[in-house]
């Protein structure tokens, strides 16, 4: 088993950050203060702080034409999930930043991408992979 990783991002507002994350993605919600909750993303534990005067940041990087935003997190999911987590997005009418696609379509590493910003601008990348030891082949 691998060890869940912990990661503690700044939202603007917990409340929208809590439909985003409990509702829209559906992550079961853990401990909570007046400035903080904790989520199970997938077994792994982000904790999103309150800080009012959080900015989105404005950085990206151009990768296979889009323009992907950073600093981004994301989960690494099979295939059947990706697709799954992506028409549910899709009909809850995510504005995407960049849309669902495949990249590396019929080669080594073939994964369906796509990218989206929460509530406060923390940007989110979702991968799926056919083949989980392809996550790490470079041939």
């Amino acid at each position: 088993m691998r060890p869940p990783f912990h990661l503690a991002l700044t939202v603007h507002d917990l409340a929208e950050a809590e439909r985003f994350y409990g509702e829209t993605l559906g992550c079961k919600q853990g401990r909570r203060a007046p400035t903080w909750i904790d989520y199970d993303l997938s077994g792994h534990q982000l904790s999103l702080h309150l800080d009012p005067d959080k900015r989105p940041s404005a950085f990206v990087n151009p990768v296979d034409g889009h323009q992907v935003p950073l600093p981004h997190f994301g989960l690494v999911l099979s295939m059947g999930d990706w697709r799954a987590l992506a028409a549910r997005l899709v009909a809850s009418g995510t504005d995407f930043v960049i849309e669902p696609y495949l990249r590396f379509e019929g080669q080594v590493g073939e994964q369906g991408t796509m990218f989206l910003l929460d509530p406060s601008g923390n940007a989110l990348e979702f991968k799926g992979f056919a083949e989980e030891g392809e996550i790490f082949r470079s041939e």
